[in-house]
């Protein structure tokens, strides 16, 4: 069991972030995979059977990545060549809708702690993970003590997270200039419809009809704007400029597709009742964009609780 100890500082350095990255889920998945648990991702495993080389699908885990920071010890997560091809036929397809998800996610959670307190979103993660006085406690891993010393926490969910509750991953070594919080992965179930939309195979043909009416681009950017994201966020999901995805998220709005509000310096666009009536009668996916480089480096922007 690991038990995680909180400071009056760690509590107000506790945060959200939609994933722990693609090497991570990456990592998970393959284990998933391999060792055949997680109810909730039964269809996944069959489709990524299926599209998967046998050498690949059969693989038993193995150690972690040597020098990957982000895949702790012990975890018994697979380590060699297989995991870029893990990602591509099995994991890529998905991901903007699985993403989209865990962003929902970690909205919901963020009101919670909005409502009952950081304390409150600790002791409601999972219901195998308990806190207690000051100390957060996951079981089904190393037996150890983890003190914070007022880094705080950034908690991620995944689904493909199975074997046990939780999994803490250790930070970057010092003198990175990422994030230097350590970061608890902690499992969320899918229900089955939630999991038919995520898992589902997209009709070419409702995405291609969408696509003609407003354009590949404005189509994928009104895909991922499902959950609300910034000007620089949605360039990012779409690989393309700021200027360019402020121009497309201008067009989209003047249709009424979109609302967009300014919080001091940010601007967050989401999408309107009238664009998620459009999705829903056209799309039930998004096409794959271009493969990430599986680091250790999550997301920008992780969303304070």
């Amino acid at each position: 069991m690991q038990r995680i100890h909180f400071g009056s500082g760690d509590l107000l350095r506790v945060g959200l972030r939609a994933t722990a990255g693609a090497a991570v889920e990456t990592a998970l998945a393959q284990h998933q995979l391999a060792a055949g648990t997680g109810a909730s991702a039964a269809v996944w495993r069959r489709q990524a059977a299926a599209r998967l080389p046998r050498r690949v699908a059969a693989a038993a885990p193995a150690g972690p990545p040597p020098g990957d920071p982000e895949i702790p010890a012990g975890t018994g997560l697979s380590g060699d060549g297989l995991l870029p091809e893990v990602w591509r036929r099995a994991i890529a397809p998905h991901w903007d809708r699985l993403l989209a998800h865990l962003e929902a996610e970690c909205d919901a959670r963020g009101r919670v702690a909005m409502a009952g307190g950081v304390q409150q979103l600790l002791a409601t993660l999972h219901p195998r993970i308990t806190w207690r006085n000051s100390v957060l406690s996951v079981p089904g891993g190393p037996d150890e003590d983890i003190r914070l010393h007022g880094r705080g926490l950034v908690l991620c969910p995944s689904v493909f997270l199975s074997h046990r509750p939780g999994m803490v991953v250790r930070p970057r070594p010092a003198g990175d200039a990422g994030d230097a919080r350590p970061l608890l992965v902690f499992g969320v179930q899918l229900d089955p419809r939630t999991a038919e939309r995520i898992w589902g195979v997209p009709s070419r043909e409702r995405s291609a009809s969408l696509n003609a009416l407003v354009g590949r681009t404005r189509a994928a950017a009104l895909r991922v704007l499902r959950v609300g994201c910034t000007t620089s966020q949605l360039a990012d999901r779409l690989g393309i400029s700021v200027a360019g995805a402020s121009q497309h998220a201008s067009v989209l709005r003047e249709a009424g597709l979109i609302t967009t509000r300014r919080f001091r310096n940010t601007v967050l666009h989401t999408v309107t009742p009238l664009g998620l009536a459009l999705l829903d009668g056209h799309d039930s996916g998004t096409r794959p964009g271009p493969t990430p480089r599986l680091t250790a480096r999550a997301p920008r922007g992780p969303v304070r609780a």
